[in-house]
Parts: C-alpha cells; sequence; structure tokens
C-alpha cells in the first residue's frame, strides 16, 4: 500500500484493504465482486482501489450517487503511482468525475466512441445500462459508435444490443438510418450500436444521438477514426452552443509499441495520446480495455472502458444502501 491509501484508509479509523472490504459488506456491498463482473480479467488491485473508493462513500455518507461516484474516484487516485502518468494526470478522480457526469439530469446521452466496436465498451456500457437509471430520474441513453458496421453487428447480437445500420450520403452530409436490429428484450436491448464507415459518418452519429458525453476507446490505425470525430464534433458543438464533455481514454508507451510511441522513448506517449490532448476534457493513462496496458501507466489493472461501468454501478449501489 501507498502513503495515499494509507491515509485514506486512516482517514474512516481503517488500517487494511481487508477491513474496507468488511466495511462495504456491512452495508451489503461487494466491489470485489463487482469489479470482477464488470471485466473477469481486471487485477486484484482494480478490486481494492474500488473498494476503498466505496467505503469512502459509504464513510462520508454521499447524500447522492453523483456525490459517491466523486468519493470513488478518490479511492482510485490513491492507487496511482506517485511520479506516473496516471498520478500526474489525476486518472482516478477524472473516472469518478465521469461518473458522477453520467449521473447528472443534464446528461442526457453517453457514447462509447471506439476505434472499432469492442468488447471492453461493451462491457461497460452494459454495467452502466444495468444500473445507471436506478438513481437517474430520466433514463440516460448508452450508445457505441465505432469504425465498421461488421463489427457494430457481431458486437450487437453477441451482447444483445440494438444495432442500428446507417448510411451517409456524402453530397447532402445526411445520415440515414438503413435498419434496426434489436437482439434481446430489456436493459441491454436499450443500448444502440452504430458502425461508421468513416469520420464524417461518425461525426453524423454523434449528431443523430445528440451525445453529451464520450469515451474515446484506443487501438493503432483505428485512432484515426475516434479522435478526429471527437474533436470535429466538439468543434462543431461549440459553434452551436452545446456543452460536450470529451474522455479520451489514454495512449501511451504502455498502448501500441508502434514507431509513433517510441520516437522519443517514455517522454512520447505516441499519436493516440496526442490526438487526445486535442479534444479531451479529461484524458485517462493506458487502455480502454487491456488491464496490463492502464497498470503499466501507474494504475490500476482494469480498461478504462469498463472502469466507467464499475464506477457508476458501485456509485449507484452506494446511493440505494444509504438512501433507499
Amino acid at each position: 500500500m501507498n502513503t495515499q491509501t494509507t491515509l485514506l484508509l486512516n482517514q474512516m479509523n481503517l488500517s487494511t484493504v481487508e477491513q474496507a472490504h468488511d466495511y462495504c459488506l456491512s452495508f451489503g456491498i461487494d466491489p470485489k465482486k463487482m469489479v470482477l463482473e464488470t471485466q473477469p480479467i481486471a487485477f486484484d488491485n482494480a478490486c481494492d482501489a474500488y473498494t476503498v473508493g466505496t467505503a469512502l462513500a459509504l464513510f462520508k455518507q454521499a447524500e447522492t450517487a453523483e456525490d459517491a461516484a466523486q468519493y470513488i474516484g478518490e479511492g482510485l487516485q490513491a492507487f496511482t503511482k506517485p511520479g506516473s502518468v496516471a498520478e500526474q494526470r489525476q486518472v482516478g478522480l477524472g473516472h469518478g468525475a465521469l461518473a458522477a457526469r453520467l449521473l447528472n439530469e443534464n446528461t442526457h446521452c453517453f457514447a462509447f466512441l471506439a476505434g472499432h466496436e469492442s468488447f471492453a465498451a461493451a462491457e461497460g456500457a452494459i454495467k452502466i445500462a444495468l444500473n445507471a437509471n436506478k438513481s437517474r430520474q430520466t433514463p440516460l441513453k448508452v450508445i457505441l459508435n465505432g469504425l465498421g458496421k461488421d463489427a457494430a453487428y457481431l458486437i450487437s447480437r453477441i451482447n444483445g444490443f440494438t444495432y442500428v445500420r446507417t448510411e451517409f450520403d456524402y453530397q447532402t452530409n445526411e445520415l440515414i438510418e438503413v435498419e434496426r436490429r434489436r437482439f434481446s428484450q430489456g436493459e441491454r436491448g436499450e443500448i444502440l450500436c452504430y458502425g461508421a464507415d468513416d469520420v464524417r459518418e461518425g461525426v453524423a452519429i454523434m449528431h443523430r444521438e445528440s451525445v453529451d458525453v464520450s469515451i474515446t476507446g484506443n487501438s493503432t490505425n483505428p485512432t484515426r477514426f475516434q479522435h478526429p470525430v471527437a474533436g470535429i464534433y466538439k468543434s462543431e458543438c461549440n459553434n452551436q452552443g452545446k456543452v460536450y464533455f470529451s474522455v479520451a481514454s489514454g495512449g501511451g508507451t504502455g498502448r501500441t509499441l508502434h514507431p509513433d510511441n517510441v520516437a522519443a522513448g517514455p517522454a512520447s506517449y505516441g499519436m493516440t495520446d496526442t490526438m487526445g490532448r486535442m479534444h479531451a476534457d479529461a484524458q485517462f493513462a493506458g487502455s480502454s480495455s487491456v488491464p496490463a496496458h492502464v497498470a503499466m501507466m501507474g494504475f490500476i489493472g482494469m480498461g478504462n472502458n469498463p472502469m466507467v461501468g464499475a464506477s457508476v454501478a458501485l456509485a449507484v449501489a452506494v446511493d440505494q444502501q444509504l438512501h433507499h
């Protein structure tokens, strides 16, 4: 345990993560179980970080799920390695702030803006869909918007989402819905999954759903999709006076070691990172999906996309136990 974690535990009159876990269990919440349900390949330190954050939210008697999310972020931040990219960017606090935004009534649509449709985006989307609306007055719409229509179809079919097939008219700038196919009933089926052919269609999908908040995924060549989509959409939202909160899911030496990333050694976090900085209101470190890549940036072992789902789920659980 680092000094930050010890100090946070001492605030709650606790000395170990195990005691924090027992404290959460006394409220009927098992953070470790919820983390591993969200991303089964998450590391033990992700379970520990969420346990401390959840215990803090309970100890502080969070007024709302939104407040609980911020406290959970403090717990996550305490697990960043001193001097690391994750600590410098305050990635833990950023995750808490993002979850809080998704639990705020002013946010109507959240997008996983992926380089390509991925299982990590699906893991995060499922957890949000199953939990966020328990603490919201109006339902939060969750969409996936990524490169490739075949990928979007497969992810929809496997996870029970609704696949929305679109075509973009490049002469009129019009996005046309061709087909909508729902693969399950219930909350999973409410998640809309789009596949785009290119950046212009991706931006049009963002406008169609009036996305308020998004998180980009990360990958090598598809990096050239999600970061430009977020940047262009942000510029157009600014022109329209619309508030759009953009999160970039990291990048870095822990991500993809292609020439972009190793040109300047550890001082350079590559094109993925650089493009994210052009549009992001908050930037996470490491991978949207791979626990090891996030851990290499000095944070916990859990993909950024599943982390969004876990943060929301635990914040809602705290709110329900304290107030319902």
